[in-house]
């Protein structure tokens, strides 16, 4: 996918995240994050947004810690607090050149790519955790995923997410997971060891088990928001993945 088109979701996403919080009410538990109210949520996202914002409106070369929400800051007042921080990280987004420089933690062809797919996978992800605070049916979002984005999503979270040694995916005896995205006839391979997995697009070796559905779905269930759409062969594999595989 292309910045224009990452920046565009982040854009659309954040205005059905604070359209959901705002629905729902701040008191609401957050179905998807268990201990979490609305409130929480809208607060780590706007501190994520602020966070993003600040290395491409400043060019800082080095991870920065994120920053804290004013204290207090509650009900309506906090949402308008979100509302100004999505604003500004889409502006800053839109307006940053292509050979800006500043820190990112995944590889990417540039850190404005970085940081344009990586807000819009963070979005998304918590704007679907803001509906499902609200009393809905199973799965009723108000903007559906895309196939594409959820495969650039997946790619995303296998490849580069649980690359880094930070991942608690790990395994004493081998093991080799296999993720298929039936709608969009796109496969990934997860070798899972004792080190940080080792994730490529395509069919290679014999799994032990295999994940399956359309993409959207999957993205979901591999960010431990939905269950897997169709687990085949040892279902101890995909059990270890809801596991440990929390970022």
């Amino acid at each position: 996918m292309e910045i224009a088109e990452h920046i565009q979701v982040v854009e659309t996403e954040g205005r059905l995240l604070a359209a959901a919080a705002e629905e729902a009410g701040v008191d609401a538990k957050v179905a998807t994050c268990p201990g979490w109210q609305v409130r929480d949520l809208v607060r780590h996202q706007g501190e994520v947004h602020r966070w993003a914002t600040g290395f491409l409106a400043e060019g800082h070369t080095a991870r920065r810690p994120l920053p804290d929400s004013p204290p207090g800051l509650d009900g309506n007042e906090l949402l308008d607090w979100y509302r100004e921080g999505h604003h500004r990280l889409v502006d800053t987004l839109a307006k940053a050149p292509l050979d800006l420089e500043c820190f990112a933690f995944l590889p990417a062809p540039s850190p404005l790519a970085f940081w344009a797919r990586r807000q819009a996978h963070e979005t998304t992800v918590h704007r679907v955790d803001a509906e499902s605070a609200l009393e809905r049916p199973s799965g009723d979002a108000s903007d559906p995923i895309t196939g594409e984005f959820a495969a650039d999503g997946i790619d995303e979270l296998l490849t580069g997410f649980h690359a880094r040694a930070r991942s608690r995916m790990r395994s004493d005896t081998p093991r080799l997971l296999r993720v298929r995205a039936t709608d969009t006839d796109v496969t990934w391979t997860v070798r899972i060891t004792q080190g940080p997995p080792d994730a490529e697009r395509g069919a290679a070796g014999e799994a032990e088990c295999e994940v399956s559905g359309p993409a959207a779905r999957l993205y979901l269930a591999l960010w431990n928001r939905q269950p897997f759409p169709d687990v085949t062969g040892d279902e101890s594999l995909a059990a270890l993945w809801r596991e440990r595989s929390a970022v």
